[in-house]
């Protein structure tokens, strides 16, 4: 009998195919976040609502992140990954089609909770299978290529978001969102195979979740990588809250314009993920990781002292936001194939708490950001660097 766990591994079609499964179920958070956004004035005009209760549905929608990793992960450690999979999938199409038919703002608010509560299953499982199949470094290389289908979602959303709403209205972003995610449930049904099975010995309470949580929180060399991961995406978080302003209203650029710096900014984190697809074959995991994480390290600092300096203008702060935002493509991966390395019998829980802490950091520095006084691009500039430089200190003092 064929073993699953190689089974991707040895034939290409089988691993492009659990890939662009894998890849559609990750990216429904993407999609439901990016593609939504063009509809936000529509929303608040139709529903007869201001600009702060419409603000509440984005707002909830990360509530429900960051809760509802922490809930798949032990769930699907005790039951096994296809049934919370494809349970979280039902629960985001019928959230889906619940905004499309929310009558008030309120009711989108709450449906908009339940529907990040649904994604975050392809978010968590998708992470935990990749452990389940493939030996670290080749699971950072498949990750790599999840982060290609991934990628793709943030470039291409806000783009089919507007012309959705041009062409329908805003209801009709949700029924896209609802038969994509049936579509990629029928695929997952279909292709995704069970990696691992029911564990009816497995204590699912309250206390022994929050030990499991509370174990790998104390263990050095998982909290070594998580944190560098998740350091990064509070940069990342940063970047997409205050570039806007920085390149809009400081630097005069059209929306038009703007559209292009995020997405060539968005070109280079999917390059470098195959980049480092490229390079696993050659190097160690954690030899791509250092050189991927200072990379990201020099790359805030040079932003920050274009920043203090105002050295080049807005080119002088692209270039270093373009290899910091690059260098994801290999800090993301890696350092989640590293921190789950070791935790095989825990893989759901340790991704969903990698996932909400990244999350958590993210939701943190976009906040912070927004209130720093002054010079938006300093203010961006500082965090970004102590981001960069935190990860890369997270991973050479607690990784022994």
């Amino acid at each position: 009998m064929t073993d699953p766990a190689r089974a991707p591994q040895s034939q290409p079609a089988t691993l492009w195919r659990l890939t662009l499964v894998l890849g559609a179920l990750s990216a429904f958070t993407p999609l439901a976040v990016d593609m939504y956004l063009p509809a936000l004035p529509a929303l608040e005009r139709t529903l007869a609502t201001d600009s702060g209760k419409v603000q509440q549905t984005l707002s909830f929608f990360f509530l429900g992140l960051a809760i509802g990793q922490l809930f798949y992960g032990p769930i699907s450690d005790r039951f096994g990954r296809r049934g919370p999979l494809l349970v979280g999938n039902l629960l985001f199409i019928g959230a889906s089609i619940a905004c499309a038919l929310a009558p008030g703002i309120d009711t989108l608010i709450g449906a908009r909770f339940v529907q990040a509560f649904g994604s975050c299953a392809g978010l968590v499982i998708s992470r935990a299978m990749v452990r389940d199949l493939f030996e670290p470094r080749e699971g950072a290389r498949v990750m790599s290529l999840l982060m290609l289908v991934m990628g793709v979602a943030p470039i291409l959303a806000p783009l089919l978001g507007g012309y959705v709403v041009a062409w329908f209205d805003w209801h009709a972003i949700f029924w896209f969102l609802a038969g994509f995610a049936l579509l990629a449930m029928l695929a997952a049904w279909r292709w995704l195979p069970e990696t691992r099975g029911a564990r009816p010995d497995m204590r699912l309470t309250l206390g022994s979740v929050l030990q499991v949580y509370g174990r790998l929180l104390s263990t050095r060399r998982y909290m070594g990588y998580t944190l560098a991961s998740s350091l990064g995406m509070g940069g990342l978080f940063c970047y997409i809250a205050a570039s806007p302003f920085v390149f809009i209203d400081l630097y005069g650029l059209s929306p038009q314009a703007y559209g292009w710096v995020f997405g060539i900014n968005a070109v280079g984190i999917i390059g470098f993920s195959q980049v480092n697809r490229a390079l696993l074959r050659h190097f160690t995991l954690d030899e791509v990781l250092i050189v991927s994480i200072s990379t990201m390290a020099v790359a805030g600092v040079a932003l920050l002292i274009a920043a203090v300096f105002s050295i080049g203008g807005m080119i002088g702060l692209w270039v270093p936001l373009f290899f910091y935002i690059a260098s994801l493509g290999g800090v993301l991966p890696n350092a989640a194939a590293s921190a789950m390395a070791a935790e095989a019998e825990r893989a759901g829980s340790a991704a969903a708490l990698m996932g909400t802490l990244q999350f958590t950091l993210g939701a943190m520095t976009s906040g912070i950001v927004s209130l720093l006084p002054g010079n938006p691009a300093l203010a961006m500039a500082v965090i970004v660097a102590v981001c960069g430089l935190g990860g890369l200190s997270a991973r050479l003092i607690l990784v022994r």
